[in-house]
C-alpha cells in the first residue's frame, strides 16, 4: 500500500468521525430548540388557562 493509499484512507476515516461528530451536535441542538418552542407553547397555553380561571373569580 503506497503512503499516499493510507493518508487518503485515514483522511477518509477522520472526515466520517467528524461528520458523525457535527450531525450529533446538529440533531442535539434541533432537539433542545423544538423542546424549547414546545415548552414555551404549553406554558403560553396554561397561562391563558390561568388568566382565565382567576378573572372569572375576580367577577364573582
Amino acid at each position: 500500500m503506497r503512503k499516499s493509499t493510507l493518508w487518503t484512507v485515514l483522511g477518509v476515516v477522520v472526515a466520517v468521525i467528524i461528520a458523525w461528530v457535527l450531525v450529533n451536535v446538529l440533531f442535539s441542538l434541533i432537539a433542545f430548540v423544538f423542546r424549547l418552542i414546545a415548552v414555551a407553547i404549553v406554558a403560553l397555553i396554561v397561562f391563558l388557562v390561568l388568566r382565565a380561571v382567576f378573572a372569572r373569580r375576580d367577577v364573582d
